[in-house]
């Protein structure tokens, strides 16, 4: 049942919003995973970011999907945070966790990886100003680095902290632009995580529409 809902929220609901109510740019878009288990690890500006991501994958693989998103938000009343968890299936996560929330979050991420889903992962962990990265934190490191080969997909968003501004509610149209990198496996470190990582999302923007038209 769970999974004939998400379809059907995200065919009905979803994908009429984002490509329909936005102007969407999709760009490497052969990038996209197709199967799991693989993190896709995006910038975070806004909350449709969650909803753009859902959208990319076809119909036949939502299922799979797993993001993992901010509970002050998707939890924010019972209406929808039955949503997100039982018709979205997000993996919930707070500002600050305690030590026993962050080990049960990183217990169902290696769940998820275990059956092969897509986790989706903000490395920034909270949402920046418009248009602005975050300083990357290194969980997606520590979440992969036992798995064999596990692929982490860098993906970059630009326009959406304008369709949809931190601090309203207020839904802007705004031409947006995804960007998909390659997948990266094996990284050594921590350190090397953030590094390689940083480059890849600085090599993405560069390919952003929205940013060589505001340029102007």
């Amino acid at each position: 049942m769970a999974k004939i809902l998400k379809v059907l929220f995200i065919l009905l609901i979803v994908k009429p919003l984002v490509y329909i109510g936005l102007g969407l740019n999709i760009i490497e878009r052969q990038n996209l995973p197709t199967k799991g288990p693989v993190i896709v690890a995006a910038n975070h500006n806004s909350h449709l970011d969650t909803l753009v991501l859902l959208a990319l994958f076809p119909i036949s693989l939502v299922h799979r999907v797993r993001p993992v998103a901010a509970a002050d938000y998707f939890l924010a009343n019972p209406i929808v945070s039955w949503l997100s968890l039982n018709v979205i299936g997000i993996i919930p996560i707070r500002r600050a966790p305690s030590k026993s929330e962050r080990a049960a979050i990183f217990d169902e991420c290696h769940h998820a990886l275990n059956q092969g889903d897509i986790l989706i992962i903000f490395p920034e962990g909270s949402r920046g100003e418009p248009e602005v990265m975050s300083g990357l934190k290194k969980g997606i490191y520590h979440l992969v680095k036992n798995y064999n080969g596990c692929p982490v997909v860098p993906l970059v968003m630009r326009g959406l902290g304008r369709s949809l501004p931190k601090g309203t509610a207020m839904f802007v149209p705004f031409n947006c632009d995804v960007v998909l990198g390659e997948p990266i496996v094996d990284f050594i470190s921590s350190e090397h995580f953030v590094d390689t990582m940083q480059v890849e999302y600085d090599k993405l923007s560069e390919l952003c529409i929205v940013q060589a038209v505001e340029s102007k």
